[in-house]
């Protein structure tokens, strides 16, 4: 935060992405960094440190904002600079009432405190990867991600403890939950030829049945190696198919990997780890728990308001 404060120290009104991108340039951030996004995928990991020091500060009085995307230092925040601080964190902020009053208002226990101090927003080049203290949208992303990993490993133990039958019903619905097959029923005539632990058969690419997709799913341990997926090219010119998805609750070796690309049919193959995550994201074998909106300020709507 002390670069942010020293680069508005002359006392004018400055641009928030003005100031983004003087900071960029005067840390050398690569290209790379700066098109860093924050897990979630919705902000510039960059951008979005540099936005909760600004607003850590303004909370702490030190910026003041008098029109939106824009702001100042006051004389609080000069005050500070005069003291030559070697650097400005959550510490340093905590001497200002106005500080203490806003960390009370997010109800943060101590641990979370401890866990979501401010960030350390320029820490010179390769920041990004070497930061400490991070944002409460990468607190919550990270959090998301922790969870999200931890269920896709439990749910695709728990698919390789099924019996084939099941197996089979599992795929059927993921299929359909992902928009091929028709209907539930249609892909259940479509698909039931059991054997080998995993099911074989043909499913409509779409509801109006416009192509038709060969699928084969394994319920293996082992890599499933080249000679499998030669099998199953073969199987697809037997059924005059060109298309086909193949299913596995292990990984593929290289040489299937690589040999699945070269020939002419177009073959998808899905491992153990694709199947929990697709299972994950259309919500098949797992169920909501808790739903949290994360939302920002809706420029268009306060538009004409800072004329």
């Amino acid at each position: 935060m002390l670069p942010l404060l020293r680069l508005v120290a002359d006392g004018e009104v400055h641009r928030s992405r003005d100031c983004i991108e003087k900071l960029a340039v005067q840390f050398n951030i690569t290209d790379e960094e700066r098109n860093t996004m924050l897990p979630s995928g919705t902000a510039p990991l960059f951008d979005n440190r540099i936005g909760w020091a600004r607003t850590y500060l303004k909370q702490a009085g030190c910026l003041e904002s008098k029109k939106r995307g824009f702001f100042s230092i006051t004389a609080r925040g000069q005050s500070l600079l005069s003291q030559n601080p070697a650097d400005i964190d959550n510490r340093t902020l905590s001497q200002f009432s106005e500080f203490l009053d806003f960390k009370l208002r997010r109800n943060e226990s101590k641990q979370q405190d401890g866990l979501a101090s401010l960030p350390q927003v320029i820490d010179g080049p390769g920041y990004l990867a070497e930061a400490a203290e991070i944002t409460p949208e990468e607190l919550f992303s990270q959090a998301y991600q922790r969870l999200r990993v931890n269920l896709e490993t439990e749910l695709l133990e728990q698919v390789k403890l099924s019996s084939p039958s099941f197996f089979e019903r599992l795929v059927i619905d993921l299929l359909v939950a992902m928009g091929y097959g028709g209907s539930r029923q249609d892909a259940g005539q479509a698909i039931g030829k059991s054997g080998d632990g995993g099911i074989d058969g043909i499913i409509k690419e779409d509801k109006l049945g416009l192509d038709a997709i060969y699928v084969q799913a394994k319920r293996w341990e082992g890599t499933v190696g080249r000679p499998e997926i030669q099998k199953f090219a073969g199987a697809l010119q037997g059924q005059r198919a060109n298309k086909g998805v193949f299913i596995t609750t292990s990984n593929f070796s290289r040489e299937a990997e690589e040999y699945a690309k070269i020939i002419s049919s177009k073959i998808i193959l899905i491992t153990g780890q694709q199947l929990a995550t697709f299972m994950v994201d259309h919500n098949v074998g797992v169920s909501p728990i808790s739903q949290y909106e994360l939302k920002r300020i809706d420029s268009d709507y306060f538009e004409g308001e800072n004329v």
